[in-house]
C-alpha cells in the first residue's frame, strides 16, 4: 500500500512522456524544452510543499492528512484533462504538485513510525521494489492511451487509479501515530523540529546529497523522450525502453533488500554512491566520443539509475534514523531539499540539453562527486563505518 501511495506520485509524471510533445503543440507551449515544464513545474512544487503535511500529520496523525492529499490528487488529475491552454496546465500542475507532495513524504513517516535502522531499509528496499514498477510500465500504458485516446485520457486514467488507491487506504490502513507520541505544540516548536533536522550533521549530508542525485535522474527523465526517442531515433520505442531502464531499479532494489542485513545500509550506501561516481566517468568518456550507441547508453544510464535507488533507500534509512517522534517533519523536510532541490537541479540540466548526451554524463559526474564530500562530512571523514546505534525516539 506505501508503494503505491508513493508511486502515485512517479504516475503523475511518468505516464505523461510519451505525450509530452503533443500536449505541449496542441496547447500552444513555444519551444521544444517548453514541453519539459509539464515535469518540472509538477516536481518543482511537489518539493515546496513538502514541507507542510509531515509537519502537520505530527499533529493531526498520518491519516486525515494523507487522505486529503490523495483526494486532490485525484481530482486535479481529472480537471487538468481539461484544460485549453499550456500556461493552465502548468498552473494546475503546479497545484498537484502542492497535492502531491504528502503522497511522498508520508509513507515514509509512516515506515518510520514503526520501524528504523536496516530493519527500516528492508522495508522500504520492498516498497521500492513495487514502487519501481510503476515506472517500469506507466510509459507504456500512456502511450496506449495516448495513442488510442488522446493525451487528455492520460490524466483521466491517473485520477481515476487515484481514487482507488485512496479508497483501499481508506478502508483497509489504521493510523500509525499514537495520540501519546504527537505533537500538540504550536507553530514555533513544530519550526523548531525543522531546525533540529536541518542541524542534524548525521543526516544533512544524506539529505542534500540525495538532492543532488535525484537532480541528475530527473534531469534524464526531462530529457529522456528527447535523448532516447529523437537523438537516438528510437520513436515509438521509448516507452518500452524506458520501462525496461526503470525495471533494472526494481531488480536494485530486491538485491538491496536481500543483502542489507549482511552488509548494512552504511556499506552498502557508501558503495553504491562510489561505483555511481566511478560509472558516471565511464558515461562522460562514451558520451564525449563520437557515435555513442542507443545501446551504450541505455546500459550505462541503467547502471546509474540502479545505483541511484540503492542510494535512495539506505540514505533515507541513515538520515531518518536520529528522529522518532517527529519523524513526519524529518520526512518532510528531507523531501523538500530532495525534491526542490532535485527537480530545480532537474530542470536545469534538462533545459541544458542540445542534442547530445554529454550534458547529463557531466551533471552525473557533479553531483556524484559533491555527494561523496557531503557524506563524508556527516561521517566525520570516513566511510564504511559500523552500524548506527539504535536511538530513542525524540
Amino acid at each position: 500500500m506505501m508503494a503505491m501511495i508513493q508511486a502515485l506520485q512517479s504516475l503523475g509524471f511518468t505516464t505523461l512522456l510519451p505525450a509530452l510533445g503533443a500536449m505541449a503543440t496542441d496547447l500552444g507551449a513555444s519551444g521544444s524544452n517548453q514541453r519539459q515544464w509539464v515535469i518540472g513545474t509538477f516536481l518543482i512544487c511537489s518539493g515546496l510543499f513538502s514541507l507542510v503535511p509531515g509537519t502537520i500529520s505530527d499533529r493531526l496523525g498520518r491519516r486525515p492528512v494523507l487522505l486529503v492529499c490523495m483526494g486532490l490528487f485525484a481530482l486535479i488529475n481529472l480537471l487538468c484533462a481539461f484544460v485549453a491552454d499550456f500556461s493552465v496546465l502548468l498552473a494546475a500542475r503546479a497545484l498537484l504538485g502542492c497535492a502531491s507532495s504528502a503522497l511522498t513524504v508520508l509513507p515514509l513517516a509512516i515506515i518510520r513510525d514503526r520501524y528504523q535502522g536496516e530493519d527500516m531499509a528492508k522495508l522500504q528496499a520492498f516498497v521500492a521494489m513495487l514502487f519501481m514498477a510503476v515506472p517500469t510500465l506507466a510509459p507504456s500504458l500512456g502511450y496506449v492511451i495516448f495513442t488510442a485516446l488522446g493525451w487528455r485520457a492520460v490524466f483521466i486514467v491517473i485520477g481515476v487509479l487515484s481514487m482507488g488507491v485512496s479508497a483501499w487506504y481508506f478502508f483497509r490502513m489504521e493510523e500509525t501515530l499514537p495520540l501519546s507520541r504527537r505533537q500538540s505544540h504550536g507553530a514555533s516548536e513544530l519550526f523548531g523540529n525543522i531546525r533540529l533536522v536541518l542541524t542534524n550533521r548525521r543526516s544533512i549530508g544524506y539529505v542534500i546529497g540525495m538532492a543532488l542525485i535525484f537532480g541528475a535522474h530527473f534531469g534524464f527523465i526531462n530529457s529522456s523522450q528527447q535523448l532516447i526517442g529523437e537523438h537516438f531515433g528510437a520513436g515509438g520505442a521509448y516507452s518500452v525502453i524506458f520501462g525496461l531502464m526503470a525495471g533494472s531499479m526494481m531488480l536494485a532494489s530486491i538485491a538491496n533488500s536481500a543483502i542489507v542485513h549482511r552488509f548494512g545500509i552504511r556499506g552498502i550506501g557508501h558503495a553504491a554512491i562510489l561505483c555511481h561516481f566511478l560509472v558516471s566517468i565511464g558515461q562522460i568518456y562514451v558520451a564525449s566520443r563520437p557515435g555513442e550507441t542507443l545501446l551504450q547508453f541505455v546500459l550505462l544510464t541503467s547502471a546509474n539509475m540502479c545505483l541511484l535507488i540503492t542510494v535512495f533507500i539506505n540514505f533515507t534509512a541513515i538520515s531518518l534514523q536520529p528522529f522518532g517522534k517527529v519523524a513526519g517533519a524529518a520526512a518532510s523536510v528531507q523531501t523538500f531539499f530532495r525534491l526542490v532541490l532535485g527537480a530545480g537541479l532537474g530542470a536545469l540540466i534538462g533545459q541544458a540539453y542540445n542534442g547530445s548526451p554529454l550534458p547529463l554524463a557531466y551533471s552525473f559526474f557533479g553531483v556524484a562527486s559533491v555527494t561523496i564530500v557531503l557524506v563524508l562530512f556527516s561521517e566525520g571523514w570516513r566511510l564504511f563505518g559500523g552500524p548506527i546505534p539504535v536511538q530513542a525516539a525524540n
